[in-house]
Formats: structure tokens, sequence, C-alpha cells
């Protein structure tokens, strides 16, 4: 049976410093990016470099956002990559115990490589989690 792969998120100060240290000086190949996140293949698993832009709340000094696909993604957030089958089981799970989503259910990329689902939501101490599913489990690694 093939474990998932991890995906991390974290911030960083300076996407070319992350492509440089990643990609260059680690080795890591470089997956999709923009202008604020580059992905790299972290030794088969998903890190995500997001340039922090920080955002004016009560917890300011801990909670940054990443504006992505119109939606302001927590920044660091962890989480796992499910199937298909047992992420919507979830998201349903969650739905149903009236869970507080800080970003609700919905699919990325429709149709195009790195086809993904995904949602994010904060656990009991304020921890921010995604939880995704691929289309094509391997798609992430090397798509762009």
């Amino acid at each position: 049976m093939r474990i998932p792969p991890f995906h991390l998120a974290i911030k960083v100060s300076d996407i070319a410093e992350a492509r440089d240290f990643y990609g260059g000086l680690l080795g890591c190949e470089e997956g999709r990016s923009a202008d604020t996140w580059v992905d790299f293949n972290f030794y088969g698993h998903q890190l995500v470099c997001h340039l922090c832009i920080p955002v004016l709340t009560e917890d300011s000094d801990r909670i940054h956002f990443n504006p992505v696909d119109g939606h302001a993604v927590p920044v660091p957030h962890f989480g796992v990559v499910l199937d298909m089958e047992q992420w919507n089981q979830l998201a349903e799970r969650l739905k149903d115990n009236g869970m507080h989503f800080v970003i609700e259910p919905y699919l990325r990329f429709k149709g195009l490589p790195g086809e993904q689902a995904t949602m994010f939501f904060l656990d009991p101490s304020g921890n921010a989690l995604e939880f995704k599913a691929f289309k094509d489990i391997d798609s992430w690694l090397f798509d762009k």
C-alpha cells in the first residue's frame, strides 16, 4: 500500500530565497508556483512556501494569510492528502458537525493537471489545517 505524501505550507519572507534554498541548495524539484507561493517536491512530499502577507487581526502576531484563488489561506497550515472518497466523506462529516471553515470545501484547477479538492479549518487551539485530495495523486509533483 502506498503511503500518501504529507503536505506542509510554511511562511517565507522572500520567494527567490526559498527557491535558492529548497530548489538550489536542497535540490528539491519545483512544481507549480505564483508570485506569492511555490511548490516543491520535498523528498516525495508537498512543501509549499508562501510569501507571508500579514493581516491585522486580534491574533495578528501569529496568524498570517496569503491570497490564493480569491481566498485568504492561513499560513502556516498543515494537513494530509486523502483520496477523493475519503476527502468527500470528511467534508460531509465536518459540515454535519457544524465545522466553521476558514475556506469552505471546493475544487481547484478543475479539468487541469493538479485538479484538487481542498478545505481549511482550525483545530481547537487555532492551528490551521488543510485537507486535500487530488484527482490524480501524482499530478502535484511534476505538473506546473
